[in-house]
């Protein structure tokens, strides 16, 4: 994109009329200017290595001009060559990175995108539903193309004729590939893998569960329309918040409704900055087996619930939210959900709401870091490291869940739920949507993270628990249950496992941090991305380069793109290219306001002189 604007000088440089510079003031500073300028008590002496360590870095400030105008700090490079001409241009693109740690400028893009994508769908009055094509006809003769296929390897596999129904397996597999490539989603079974066997669990409700209401899902999304006394007609919306349950007593500085802090169960009243907020009263009592496996099944449990919302509902509800952390570094979720659903309800699906872990039981250790279970060289297998006996199979201990009487490894239970209806076009709702994405652009752990010593034990003592937690069929802490993970191989460790589950950022929970239902508003944030630069390209009209105007089939394939390594000779310096990209942020953004702003008011001589040009 090639735009021009016209730079006006500072005021500074700027010559009066008479061609001769202002006057400056002869007088020196006074002493006690001086004083207030460079000889202040904590001021350092000019020229002085501390004074030059107090000077911010070229790059540094760079960066902060960058995200002022929000130009990524970590662009990409793109050679870009164009086919018809042979030229080659190096081409910037953001780097679209999720956490302002990585990339301000991005992540507020994507926060203000999340935003726009949930004003959008929250209150909507119609299913964002799209009509369905119609297949076409080389849809239509592929089909029965393979319909064909499918049963003329049902009458070779009759015969055991094995050589022709590889030949015909090999023939679906071609003919799904080229049927991808056309308008239609999905994929069929292919024979060739109907006969592998699954794992089927049974659907009864455990017995300790309260029961769960249950009504015929409708394929609708929209809410509930009520009528007030006066005629006019309501259809609210739902902010819900997700949480689980308590642990044990932890030092808090909740507040009321009017701002007043309310006592601790210690006695105590905390402010915000108390160090031992979120912290357990009693650490040795706190369940942190409890809290790190709720955290790694947080996901599962969420994904359960809108499930048993929408069977207790009659509706296909839809949502879209966030996972944070709470101070007690335990995940908890806020969701903008369509429609309104009693509360009653929503606290009774709640409580009957759970996710069982058929695992094999990993709640009591049988091997210790300090000498656990040894690789066998001959029988590629893991040993007892006394008697030598092979442990149990991955495969083993999951046959031995089918037994009857078996029970899962873990249950899950969802703690309490609070609603809070939302009404289209108020400011409550604009606050609930920045509310509910006020730490998309932060890491999981960096919006709680430890400022104090028993925030920091608290933090450590929970992290050191995940580190024992089995977090996959594959991890190597199976090792401590007595258990041979699958796919067992040599080099294990338990307690070293490089799944996120155990790493220190996640603290357990490796789920998508926005949870977007599908028929939420129909739209992606490629597809938002892709409205904000056709409405771009309608306001400025003619000022597009050639380059920049919408793909068409007869520019479809001209470029070709390859990823430029920074060391390449025609890439140039990463500082370069940001100042380059500023400018031309500043140039759009200026062209963009000149194009947006409304026309003046018309001379009436040119009026006049129009009038009697068509004379």
């Amino acid at each position: 994109m090639t735009l021009t604007a016209t730079r006006t000088p500072p005021a500074a440089v700027i010559a009066p009329a008479g061609g001769t510079t202002p006057p400056t003031d002869p007088t020196p500073p006074t002493p006690g200017q001086r004083q207030g300028i460079l000889d202040t008590p904590d001021a350092p002496r000019p020229g002085s290595r501390a004074d030059r360590m107090r000077q911010p870095r070229a790059r540094k400030a760079l960066q902060d001009v960058a995200e002022h105008y929000g130009v990524c700090v970590r662009p990409l490079a793109l050679r870009r060559t164009d086919k018809v001409t042979g030229l080659t241009e190096i081409v910037d693109i953001p780097c679209g990175a999720r956490l302002s740690s990585k990339c301000k400028p991005c992540a507020e893009k994507n926060r203000k995108l999340r935003q726009r994508q949930i004003r959008e769908g929250w209150h909507l009055t119609d299913d964002p539903e799209p009509p369905v094509e119609a297949p076409t006809d080389e849809v239509r003769a592929l089909l029965e193309l393979r319909c064909a296929l499918v049963f003329e390897r049902h009458e070779a596999e009759r015969i055991s004729d094995w050589k022709q129904v590889a030949d015909l397996d090999a023939g679906i597999v071609d003919l799904d590939e080229e049927l991808s490539t056309h308008r239609v989603r999905g994929k069929l079974p292919r024979p060739a893998e109907e006969g592998k066997s699954r794992k089927a669990r049974s659907t009864r409700r455990r017995e300790d569960a309260p029961e769960l209401p249950r009504l015929p899902v409708s394929t609708r999304t929209t809410g509930k329309v009520y009528t007030g006394k006066d005629g006019r007609t309501y259809q609210p919306s739902t902010l819900l918040t997700i949480t689980l349950g308590s642990y044990g007593p932890v030092h808090t500085g909740a507040r009321t409704r009017r701002g007043h802090t309310v006592p601790c169960t210690c006695g105590v009243l905390h402010a915000d900055w108390d160090g031992l907020l979120g912290t357990p009263i009693d650490p040795n009592s706190y369940d942190y087996r409890r809290a790190a496996a709720d955290a790694v099944f947080f996901a599962a449990g969420l994904d359960r619930l809108w499930q048993n919302l929408r069977r207790a509902a009659g509706y296909s509800v839809q949502y879209a939210g966030a996972v944070e952390l709470q101070r007690r570094l335990t995940p908890h979720a806020h969701f903008a959900m369509r429609g309104t659903i009693p509360r009653a309800l929503l606290k009774q699906v709640a409580a009957a709401t759970y996710h069982q872990v058929w695992w094999p039981q990993f709640d009591t250790a049988v091997y210790s870091l300090r000498k656990p279970p040894v690789w066998d060289s001959a029988s590629g297998r893991f040993v007892d490291p006394v008697t030598r006996e092979p442990l149990q199979t991955w495969a083993d201990a999951v046959d031995a869940l089918d037994d009857e009487g078996a029970e899962p490894a873990y249950v899950l239970r969802l703690g309490t739920v609070d609603a809070r209806g939302i009404q289209h076009g108020t400011k409550d709702a604009e606050k609930a949507i920045r509310y509910v994405t006020k730490y998309v652009t932060k890491d999981l752990t960096e919006q709680a993270a430890p400022s104090s010593e028993p925030q920091r034990d608290h933090f450590d003592r929970l992290h050191a628990e995940l580190a024992l937690i089995p977090c996959s069929p594959k991890c190597a802490n199976w090792l401590l249950y007595g258990v041979e993970p699958e796919d067992p191989k040599a080099g294990l460790v338990p307690g070293r496992c490089s799944g996120k589950v155990h790493q220190r950022k996640t603290l357990g929970f490796t789920g998508r941090r926005v949870l977007i239902s599908r028929r939420w508003s129909g739209k992606t944030l490629a597809d938002l991305r892709a409205d904000n630069r056709a409405w771009v390209r309608e306001v400025l009209a003619g000022a597009l380069a050639d380059d920049e105007q919408p793909d068409t089939p007869a520019t479809a394939g001209r470029y070709m793109f390859e990823i430029a390594r920074p060391t390449d000779r025609d890439v140039g310096s990463l500082e370069n290219r940001i100042m380059r990209s500023i400018y031309l942020r500043h140039t759009w953004k200026d062209q963009l306001e000149q194009a947006l702003r409304p026309p003046g008011p018309v001379p009436a001589t040119e009026i006049n002189n129009g009038e009697k040009g068509t004379q």
